[in-house]
C-alpha cells in the first residue's frame, strides 16, 4: 500500500515508466471512462492525464485495508487546458487488489464524473445542474 501512495502522490509524466513497480502484469483498470487489462493500457491512461490536464497530482487522503487488498481515498488536483483554467479538485477513492508480491491486480476507481468534471464544463456544466435540480428529491 505504501508503495503504491508513495508513488500516486509523487506521479510525473516520468513516472509513469514505474508504474509496473506497483501493478502486476494483468491488471485490470476501472475508472468513469476506461476499463482496460494490463500495465501499458495503465500507463496510456495516465500518459493521457499529463497531456490533456495541467500539473494532475493526487492526495491520498485515508488508507483502509490490509495485504491483500485497500480502499483508499484521494483528491485529485488540476488545471483544464481548455475551458475553464481555475484550480480544479475531483474528489475519489479506489479500491485495489494485491497478488502475492503486493503488486496490484485490481485498481477500480469510484467518482462522480458528472458532479466532479461535467458540471464544470461550459454548456454541459449548466444542462447537468438543470438536470440534477431536477431529479433531485427536494
Amino acid at each position: 500500500m505504501k508503495r503504491f501512495v508513495d508513488l500516486f502522490e509523487q506521479l510525473t509524466p516520468q513516472a509513469v515508466a514505474r508504474l509496473g513497480e506497483v501493478y502486476a502484469p494483468g491488471v485490470q483498470f476501472k475508472d468513469p471512462f476506461n476499463e482496460l487489462t494490463g500495465v501499458a493500457p495503465v500507463q496510456r491512461v495516465f500518459e493521457h492525464m499529463f497531456k490533456t490536464l495541467d500539473n494532475p497530482r493526487f492526495l491520498v487522503r485515508e488508507v483502509v485495508g490490509d495485504r491483500r487488498q485497500c480502499f483508499i481515498t484521494w483528491d485529485m488536483q488540476f488545471r483544464m487546458r481548455r475551458f475553464n483554467r481555475a484550480p480544479q479538485s475531483i474528489r475519489g477513492a479506489s479500491h485495489l487488489v494485491f497478488d502475492a508480491n503486493g503488486l496490484v491486480l485490481l485498481h477500480r476507481d469510484y467518482w462522480d464524473a458528472a458532479e466532479e468534471l461535467y458540471e464544470k464544463l461550459p454548456y454541459l456544466g449548466g444542462l447537468m445542474r438543470w438536470l440534477k435540480r431536477r431529479v433531485n428529491s427536494d
